[in-house]
């Protein structure tokens, strides 16, 4: 009597490997110098989706963006505030795909720039502001302890037909630790009014406040598709009067 012949077992597979989780911080800190441009006409045309940062010189542009990103010096921060008369671009993304471009545009405002570099530069800011057709939003440094400045005003204006079209826009108020918890909220309250239907977020490079959050929200503007990272603790104060913070 013959035996059956015996049926090899297949042999298992390995599970699909998971694709990692980029994380809105984890994604920023892959930022990397792109290029710089002195005019307009001199950036690349690009489909990636662009966030440009502006705001006057002083107001802690380049803090915020080498906090967000984790990397020192990768925005300039010109020790002669003003002096710094370049678009620079930095890319975002894995792998060395970039899927996402920031756009460090020069601090306006500074006294000491003679008055035709101001108004080269300003003409050169709004032009891009209102014809970079791959830009997807803006993100505007004011000092809360300042206010928004007529030229901030100006530079609204400016931006408001975009904004009104879809655009998306943020006001950060940087150096939030050098305020109390009860004017953080009231700078909070006043630039909302202002916003003009942009969101508005405290940040503080020396505390990280904020840090989480806005790297959430400029995630969320450039990956729509891939809907809203989870959502980190808020760092607005709350409603009630505190303590004061530390200085």
């Amino acid at each position: 009597m013959s035996s059956s012949p015996r049926v090899s077992k297949p042999s298992p597979q390995p599970a699909p490997a998971t694709p990692p989780v980029v994380t809105p911080m984890g994604w920023m800190h892959t930022a990397r110098f792109l290029t710089t441009a002195a005019q307009l006409h001199h950036l690349p045309a690009m489909d990636t989706p662009e966030i440009a940062f502006v705001g006057r010189s002083n107001a802690g542009k380049s803090t915020c963006i080498n906090t967000l990103t984790q990397k020192k010096q990768l925005a300039f921060a010109s020790k002669k505030p003003g002096r710094t008369q370049h678009i620079n671009l930095f890319a975002l993304g894995k792998q060395g795909i970039t899927d996402a471009v920031l756009a460090d545009l020069p601090g306006y405002g500074y006294a000491a720039v003679a008055k035709m570099d101001k108004l080269r530069w300003q003409q050169v800011m709004a032009n891009y502001l209102v014809s970079r057709e791959n830009l997807k939003g803006i993100v505007m440094m004011c000092d809360p302890r300042h206010g928004l400045t007529e030229l901030d005003d100006i530079l609204l204006e400016v931006i408001r037909p975009r904004v009104e079209e879809g655009l998306k826009f943020l006001i950060i108020l940087t150096k939030a630790d050098k305020l109390t918890r009860a004017e953080q909220a009231k700078a909070l309250s006043i630039a909302r009014l202002q916003a003009g239907g942009g969101e508005v977020k405290l940040f503080s490079a020396l505390k990280k406040q904020g840090v989480d959050e806005v790297a959430k929200l400029l995630w969320d503007w450039t990956h729509p598709a891939e809907g809203a990272a989870p959502a980190p603790v808020s760092s607005e104060p709350p409603e009630e009067e505190p303590e004061a913070l530390d200085e």
